[in-house]
């Protein structure tokens, strides 16, 4: 079952009217004049000029206003919903000091202000974690106080009523540690990792903390990491970034496989073994150092009786046994997506069943290095969704991101590194004054619960009482019996939508056109295009259900209310898997069909849903077809992507699109997408590339390393390919890409090394 884990901090490695395409108004000038009134939905839109008055998606830099906090080293960033974004503790580089102030900035207002906090307040500290918690608190665990003494306690502060408690907790408690990484997963704070001791040294372990019980579980060894970001999903603890015992930054990927551990499934218990554990775990450094409560700048008195402070490293016992379940690791060597560990400042969050990698500017990294790039999780393949030049200002830097728990917003949090021109507080760059908000879901990105929704391992149940497997799920695998079938079998569809004829569509079909009887269909057949397709079969009450524009269309009692019958002026295939969508929810391609099940709609078909989408105003869809589009994007299909991203007005997938199509030129235009292309479309593509652009031979774009995809000098060892990718373009020129190349070039994007 594909889980999802609750965001946490996330630091640096370092009844809607139908759009104007299909409004009453556009859609009534294209009734007949003859008595039958047909009417006929609208069709692509037309763009006016060559050039889209849409932008492309630039995130706006927001400044903000009020008691903004200093550039705090390793505090707590949370976003809470409600647009608010709590800031927690913290250590101020300019003053030495360490903090324990609570600041809230309104997202709405753009202002900071200092939370009133009361309660058991927690001392000062620093490389802390705050996590979201049953949505209206933050569980803040570990760090490291003013004495540099490293923390071990759980404290809770309550949003409504800021006031701060403290659990009793029971079992083994961890060492104390600072820059490590928590998780909530299954009301389970999953902890890892990150600094302790009086040498500093990194810790390897892992352990949890059973948030119905307040259990310490025991502690596991699974790899050692600080300055890290982990997460769960699909039933997995996953582990990204941060440094190693050698102190260098590392582009490995660790998983922990705990499905069907019992020491993770099964809640923590505290008995007279565990005590027995936990004293002697603890009989050689019973006694701990008494800090003293501070009054830090915020005039709160700080609690500090749940400071733990470790004993000497060699006290300590460093051999706990190995994490139960499966672990393995993943190191990325070269792929032209791949991001660059060891330059400019990295933020690791996860969204939509992927990691994404902000590689956010640096005084050691120029504007074009700089990405956001994303690794799917179920793949293991990196892919660029936004180059750093679209999102980043280079005149920012950014020291912590928030996410939303749905994942599709982020906020980045920082300054300028210049003063204002206007004369302002020259000193700016020494608070969090600016925040870059990011709406991912212009990215292509689906967010937590729709790709929880749509993500293949929640098929492990039958996919309803009469479908034991299929790709589809629940009420979806039954009504695709029922699509397109005609009334004689039993199906009762009553209702006929047709579409643009396609130019390979074989003329027998048209003896199959109408089950109607004679004298209805002859004149049904009055009534629709000469380029009409074949009938599709279906039941007028789930479009009504499904589809919004049909719904209101029908409703008006228009022409089609009568004669039970639409035409729709876009391609068939296109308006097929339009409909089989309305159906079955599902936009995904059937892995089964090759053994005789129903195919799902390929890439052409869901770019020319992109455009109906768009169309007829139904924004999941058109979330699913970008996000499709853009995952699965290809030689055969990038030239009509982008044509088609361009026509529904989705810019961040046509400037993906363009960028595959200039990468991949020579494969590209030798496909029968590219062929298909209308005149004014094939020059506005070719005018994509820059003025001074210009072709490079194989041989020339071999000897610069960019034979992998990717900028010249970038990707690796040679990008990935060398002269073999070479050849396989030469035997390409007749055709497009055969699909075992295909499948062989995509192989060798990426080096990987699998522990």
């Amino acid at each position: 079952m594909a889980t999802l884990s609750t965001p946490g901090l996330h630091l640096p490695s370092n009844s809607p009217q139908p759009p104007s395409g299909s409004s009453y108004a556009s859609a009534s000038s294209r009734i007949s004049s003859g008595s039958n009134n047909t009417y006929v939905m609208s069709g692509s839109p037309v763009k006016s000029s060559r050039k889209r008055s849409q932008d492309n998606y630039t995130p706006k830099i927001i400044t903000t206003v009020g008691q903004k906090p200093a550039c705090l080293v390793n505090a707590s960033v949370t976003y809470v919903g409600n647009d608010q974004i709590y800031a927690f503790g913290g250590f101020d580089q300019y003053t030495d000091e360490v903090y324990n102030h609570v600041l809230k900035l309104n997202l709405v207002a753009r202002q900071w202000s200092l939370v009133d906090n009361y309660g058991d307040i927690p001392g000062v500290r620093m490389g802390h974690t705050a996590n979201l918690w049953e949505g209206d608190k933050l569980l803040v665990y570990g760090g490291e106080n003013e004495h540099r003494a490293y923390l071990s306690d759980v404290i809770i502060f309550d949003l409504k009523t800021a006031h701060w408690t403290q659990p009793e907790l029971n079992g083994p408690a961890p060492r104390g540690r600072a820059r490590h990484s928590a998780v909530i997963h299954d009301n389970k704070l999953f902890v890892l990792g990150g600094m302790t001791g009086h040498d500093s040294y990194v810790l390897d372990d892992v352990c949890y903390l059973d948030l119905k019980t307040w259990t310490w579980s025991r502690t596991w060894r699974f790899v050692p990491r600080y300055d890290h970001s982990s997460w769960v999903w699909g039933g997995k603890i996953w582990v990204f970034g941060g440094l190693g015992e050698d102190m260098e930054r590392t582009s490995e990927v660790w998983w922990l496989d705990f499905r069907n551990s019992p020491a993770f499934e099964a809640g923590s218990t505290y008995g007279p073994e565990d005590r027995a554990y936990s004293s002697s775990r603890y009989q050689n450094y019973s006694s701990s150092q008494t800090v003293q409560p501070t009054t830090g700048s915020t005039g709160y008195a700080a609690n500090s009786s749940s400071v733990q402070v470790n004993p000497p490293s060699h006290m300590i016992n460093r051999n706990p046994p190995i994490a139960p379940g499966s672990i393995s690791s993943l190191k990325f060597i070269s792929s032209p997506d791949l991001p660059t560990q060891a330059l400019g400042t990295h933020f690791h969050v996860f969204s939509s069943g992927c990691l994404l990698d902000f590689v956010t500017p640096a005084s050691v990294i120029s504007s074009f290095e700089t990405s956001l790039s994303a690794l799917d999780l179920d793949t293991l393949r990196w892919s660029k969704l936004a180059d750093g030049k679209d999102l980043f200002n280079p005149s920012y830097r950014w020291h912590y991101c928030a996410m939303n728990e749905d994942g599709t917003q982020a906020w980045l949090l920082g300054c300028p590194t210049e003063p204002p021109a206007n004369g302002g507080n020259p000193n700016s760059e020494e608070y969090l004054s600016d925040v870059l908000p990011i709406d991912l879901r212009k990215l292509g990105l689906l967010g937590n619960s729709l790709t929880l929704e749509s993500h293949s391992e929640q098929a492990k149940m039958p996919a309803s009482d009469t479908h034991a497997t299929s790709h589809l799920t629940a009420i979806g695998a039954d009504l695709a019996r029922t699509f397109d079938q005609p009334p004689a079998s039993g199906s009762s569809a009553d209702f006929i939508i047709t579409g643009e004829r396609d130019d390979e569509m074989d003329l027998s079909d048209d003896e199959h056109s109408s089950t109607t009887p004679s004298a209805s269909s002859d004149l049904q057949q009055q009534q629709q295009p000469a380029n009409a397709s074949r009938p599709i079969h279906v039941h007028k009450l789930i479009l009504q259900a499904r589809w919004p524009h049909f719904s209101r269309l029908y409703s008006a009692q228009m022409s089609e209310f009568h004669t039970k019958r639409m035409h729709i002026p876009e391609p068939y295939a296109a308006v097929r898997a339009f409909l089989y969508y309305l159906y079955t929810d599902s936009i995904a391609s059937n892995p089964n069909s090759t053994t005789g099940g129903t195919t799902g709609p390929s890439l052409e078909d869901v770019a020319g849903m992109l455009v109906m989408s768009n169309i007829y105003d139904m924004p999941r869809l058109k979330i699913l077809c970008v996000n499709r589009l853009g995952k699965e994007l290809d030689v055969e299909h990038a030239a009509c992507v982008w044509e088609r991203a361009g026509t529904a007005g989705e810019e961040w997938l046509k400037r993906r699109a363009a960028a595959f199509c200039m990468t991949h030129w020579g494969r590209v235009v030798r496909t029968q997408g590219f062929r298909n292309l209308r005149r004014r479309a094939f020059l506005e593509l070719c005018e994509e590339i820059d003025r001074d652009g210009r072709v490079v031979g194989g041989d020339e774009l071999e000897a610069v390393g960019g034979l992998g995809g990717g900028r010249f000098g970038v990707g690796g060892v040679g990008g990935g390919q060398g002269r073999e990718g070479r050849k396989r373009g030469v035997r390409d020129l007749s055709g497009g890409v055969g699909e075992d190349e295909a499948e062989a070039e995509g192989d060798e994007d990426e080096g990987m090394e699998i522990g």
